[in-house]
C-alpha cells in the first residue's frame, strides 16, 4: 500500500476515533438534546471534520445504541423512555450480578488494592461535592467498570461496558437529582467489595443484584411520582 495512503487513512481513522469519543460525550451530558435529529453539515462544522470520518463516527456511536434512525425522519439521538430504562436496569441486575461473581473468582491483588483505593477516593470525593456529581464517574474511576473488567469475562464486558454503559450515563446526567442515593450506593459498593475480595462468589453476586435492584425500585419511584 502507497505510504501516503496509508498515512491519510490513519489520520482519518484518528479524526474518526476522536469524534466518536466528543458524539458519546455531548449526547450522554445533553449537550445534544434527546430527540435531537443528526445533521451532518452541522457537526461537520462544529467538530471541522471531512463527512468520511463523521459518518463513520455516526456509525460507531448508532452502533453504542445512543443514537437511532427513524423511518422518515433519519438519524436522531434516542430518547430514553420510563419503560427502557427498567429494562436498561433489569438487565443490568443479571449481568452485573454475573460479573461480581466471576470477579470475586478472578481478581488479582492488585486490582482489589485499586479497588480499595478507589472507594476511598469516592468516599472524599463525595464530601466535597455533597454528592452532587458521584454517578458521574466514568472509565477507571467507576466501581461498576472495575468489577466488570476484573470478571474477565470479553462478552460481558462489551456487553456492559458499550451500549449500557453508556446509556446509563445518559440517564444519571439527565435524571433530576432526587432520584440519587450517594451515600448509600457508597456503602452498598463497600459490600460488593468485601465480598469480592473475601472471594465469595455467591455472596458478591448477591450483594450486586441487591445493589442493582435497590437502584431500579428508586427509579420506579420517581417515575411514578411524575
Amino acid at each position: 500500500m502507497n505510504r501516503a495512503v496509508s498515512s491519510t487513512q490513519n489520520r482519518e481513522s484518528t479524526k474518526s476515533g476522536s469524534v466518536t469519543e466528543e458524539l458519546i460525550e455531548a449526547i450522554v451530558t445533553g449537550e445534544m438534546a434527546a430527540g435531537e435529529k443528526i445533521s451532518e453539515p452541522d457537526l461537520s462544522r462544529r467538530y471541522q471534520v471531512s463527512r468520511g470520518p463523521l459518518r463513520e463516527a455516526i456509525m460507531r456511536v448508532e452502533g453504542l445504541g445512543l443514537i437511532e434512525r427513524v423511518p422518515h425522519v433519519g438519524a436522531r439521538v434516542i430518547s430514553l423512555s420510563s419503560a427502557k430504562l427498567l429494562e436498561l436496569y433489569q438487565i443490568r441486575e443479571a449481568l452485573e450480578g454475573m460479573a461480581a461473581k466471576l470477579a470475586a473468582r478472578y481478581i488479582t491483588e492488585e486490582e482489589i488494592l485499586a479497588m480499595d483505593a478507589l472507594l476511598n477516593t469516592h468516599s472524599t470525593h463525595i464530601e466535597d461535592v455533597d454528592g452532587a456529581s458521584y454517578f458521574h464517574q466514568y472509565g477507571d474511576f467507576d466501581f461498576h467498570y472495575r468489577v466488570i473488567l476484573a470478571s474477565r469475562n470479553q462478552k460481558l464486558v462489551s456487553l456492559l461496558c458499550d451500549e449500557l454503559y453508556h446509556q446509563l450515563r445518559m440517564y444519571r446526567y439527565q435524571v433530576p437529582r432526587l432520584a440519587s442515593r450517594p451515600e448509600l450506593a457508597l456503602q452498598e459498593h463497600r459490600f460488593i467489595f468485601h465480598a469480592i475480595r473475601q472471594r465469595d462468589e455467591a455472596l458478591a453476586e448477591q450483594t450486586m443484584r441487591s445493589h442493582i435492584a435497590s437502584s431500579r425500585a428508586l427509579i420506579e419511584q420517581h417515575l411514578i411520582k411524575e
